[in-house]
């Protein structure tokens, strides 16, 4: 019998989090979101808690947002639980360690708090929405075949990462390697080494001339990290290998403007501005249970238009594009 109570009461604590998700009640109001991005330096996520600015000026509430001054999962924890007791609605986190936040996370929606991820995925069972700024996968497939364009489809390249623990990155150079494996194009490309730069300008440029002095034959580094690739394009430059050895990945257009225009680098992107504009439509939606996260929900996203939840309560931003010198206008970041 003692063996009975003790694996039901095991079976209670394993379901709260669950039963008391259902039970949070529904806002009537817009509420205090809190954003939670990666590194409090960066300014891609100041210029997506911009946007998320933009739409609590829209539709009321309140964006605030803190992060961390290490890209860590340890670090966001602290900002979690601070979060959690600020009384916000919502925490709109961007994580460091998909499954080292997911405790901290599941402990924010037992007192009541809904939890979204945007730009990095969380544990699926952590959060009820993932807004995504794109299909992970055409990601990597536009960077791969940047770097096939770069290197004229043959060569040594290389990957300059973020973290060996971010989750999209890693998703995207898993794809990278399966798509490799799987199509004879990409036969005569040989990827040599995966770097990481740890969100970090210094680390990144240390790493770019790392793998230039390792690997004399190399043509393309793919750097899919915001911080890293103007840094790297920095580092080569000022090593006068700039011309060598191209660039591609993902990095705000302005901020290697120079090197599109010059030949020297690509860019995959996208509309900053809408991820946290989407971000906060969809944490005050879920506030106030006009979506749960569920696939195939239908809500309004302000001036986005409508959007729909997909598989595993993802939500696609939209489409990105290869920057080149033809249509770097378009990008105002």
């Amino acid at each position: 019998m003692k063996a009975f109570r003790s694996a039901l009461l095991a079976s209670a604590v394993l379901l709260a989090p669950t039963s008391l998700a259902f039970s949070q009640e529904c806002a009537k109001e817009p509420v205090t979101v809190g954003f939670l991005p990666k590194l409090d330096t960066d300014p891609y996520f100041k210029v997506a808690f911009g946007g998320a600015q933009e739409a609590a000026k829209e539709i009321g509430g309140t964006a605030t947002q803190v992060a961390p001054s290490q890209a860590t999962a340890e670090a966001q924890i602290e900002f979690i639980n601070s979060l959690v007791s600020q009384k916000v609605g919502v925490i709109a986190i961007a994580g460091n360690d998909a499954n080292a936040v997911a405790p901290a996370l599941k402990r924010a929606v037992q007192q009541g708090v809904r939890v979204i991820s945007y730009d990095s995925d969380v544990a699926a069972d952590a959060r009820a929405v993932f807004v995504n700024q794109v299909k992970g996968d055409s990601l990597a497939e536009m960077m791969l075949e940047s770097a096939f364009d770069l290197s004229g489809g043959e060569g040594e390249f290389a990957i300059l990462s973020s973290t060996p623990t971010a989750t999209n990155q890693n998703a995207w150079i898993d794809f990278m390697k399966a798509k490799m494996a799987a199509e004879p194009k990409f036969s005569k490309m040989k990827l040599v080494q995966v770097a990481y730069g740890e969100e970090s300008e210094q680390i990144n440029q240390q790493q770019a001339l790392a793998l230039v002095q390792a690997f004399p034959d190399l043509k393309v580094i793919i750097v899919p990290a915001g911080i890293g690739l103007p840094a790297a394009a920095r580092a080569l430059e000022e090593a006068g290998m700039i011309d060598k050895v191209k660039l591609t990945g993902l990095a705000p257009a302005t901020l290697i403007s120079k090197y599109i225009k010059d030949g020297a680098a690509q860019d995959i992107w996208w509309n900053v501005t809408d991820l946290g504009y989407l971000t906060y439509q969809t944490a005050q939606a879920l506030a106030q249970c006009k979506i749960a996260g569920k696939e195939g929900e239908k809500f309004k996203a302000g001036r986005l238009g409508e959007y729909t939840i997909g598989a595993g309560g993802e939500l696609i931003l939209g489409p990105a594009k290869i920057v080149t010198p033809d249509n770097l206008a378009e990008f105002k970041f």
